[in-house]
């Protein structure tokens, strides 16, 4: 049985070592303490929203972050659903799917019009779970980045 719930900066012990596994997952170095001080500071600030999943014996397996947006053209608050990490033992467990919905919840109780994600274009797993929890993918736009 996975358990989901909103995290609050007491929970950064169980949080960082998912953020940095999550981190390395996309290829970073393993960097525990950088983990913590952007978590720390994302606490800190009110600039983010944190889901912790639970197995069972009560261990984090997984963990969801929304980011807080605003559509000018739609005058509307909108979440960035930018992270999404499961340890690999506990996937296909349902932990992926709970924080989504509970992000998901999240956001429409506080009056957001709609969330995004981007994923990478081979996580077909993940794009399967998006779909099934009536994510669309958007084909009107292109999306860019800069790096700075």
């Amino acid at each position: 049985m996975i358990a989901i719930r909103q995290a609050t900066i007491h929970d950064l012990d169980a949080i960082v070592p998912l953020f940095d596994a999550y981190r390395q997952f996309y290829k970073r170095p393993a960097d525990p303490q950088r983990a913590r001080e952007f978590l720390a500071e994302r606490f800190r600030h009110h600039e983010s929203i944190v889901f912790l999943a639970f197995d069972a014996g009560g261990a984090a397996v997984g963990f969801t972050q929304l980011y807080p947006l605003f559509s000018s053209v739609s005058a509307t608050r909108k979440y960035l659903l930018n992270d999404l990490y499961v340890v690999p033992q506990a996937r296909r467990s349902g932990a992926a799917r709970g924080l989504i919905e509970a992000a998901t919840h999240f956001a429409r109780a506080n009056g957001a019009a709609s969330m995004s994600l981007s994923t990478a274009v081979d996580n077909a797993a993940a794009q399967r779970l998006y779909e099934s929890l009536g994510w669309e993918r958007d084909t009107s736009y292109y999306e860019y980045n800069l790096t700075l």
